[in-house]
């Protein structure tokens, strides 16, 4: 055999296996690479959630008036004060005593029936509700710093991404198992 078509073959076996190195070295290294997660903020809302409370409270009422004018009273007191009107003086004295005495006797008992009623009270139980809000908070998504090829970016996710983010073959960030973005 010509030494020259051995070394030919000889190059071109060896030029095959690096070409075939490279091809798979390119595979390889176009596989699946990441974006390093920096720093991960969790984005939070308050949610607003409305309950009813109720508590039993005592309340006092006035009781109901049977006799809105005082007239029982008036007249108990008139014929008391002209009871009394009556045991002073003689003669025309004690009319003008009787009268006085009724007069002021009625404006009395009128008073004392009027404070009566108006002291006149019941307490009863009463149920009073009121609507409060318990509020709570949501994580509602994360604010994520990364870096990809030396280059600080920044993406919202729906969750929290770990160390890395998967990045695919165009170089854009896969941020959920279907779409990728950037």
């Amino acid at each position: 055999m010509n030494k020259s078509l051995l070394v030919g073959a000889v190059l071109g076996a060896v030029g095959v296996t690096a070409g075939g190195a490279v091809a798979t070295y390119s595979l390889v290294k176009s596989g699946p690479e990441y974006a390093q997660v920096l720093a991960v903020e969790p984005v939070k809302t308050q949610i607003k959630t409305p309950r009813e409370v109720c508590k039993d409270v005592a309340v006092t009422r006035q009781a109901p008036v049977k006799d809105q004018h005082q007239i029982l009273g008036t007249v108990i007191g008139a014929v008391g004060g002209g009871l009394l009107g009556n045991q002073i003086g003689g003669g025309t004295g004690k009319k003008i005593a009787t009268v006085a005495g009724a007069v002021g006797g009625g404006y009395a008992g009128n008073k004392v029936q009027e404070g009566m009623q108006n002291r006149d009270t019941y307490t009863t139980t009463q149920t009073r509700c009121n609507t409060v809000n318990d509020i709570s908070d949501k994580v509602v998504g994360y604010d994520v710093r990364y870096s990809l090829d030396g280059k600080e970016g920044k993406v919202r996710m729906d969750r929290d991404p770990g160390n890395q983010i998967p990045v695919d073959k165009e170089g854009k960030l896969v941020l959920s198992q279907n779409e990728p973005a950037q």
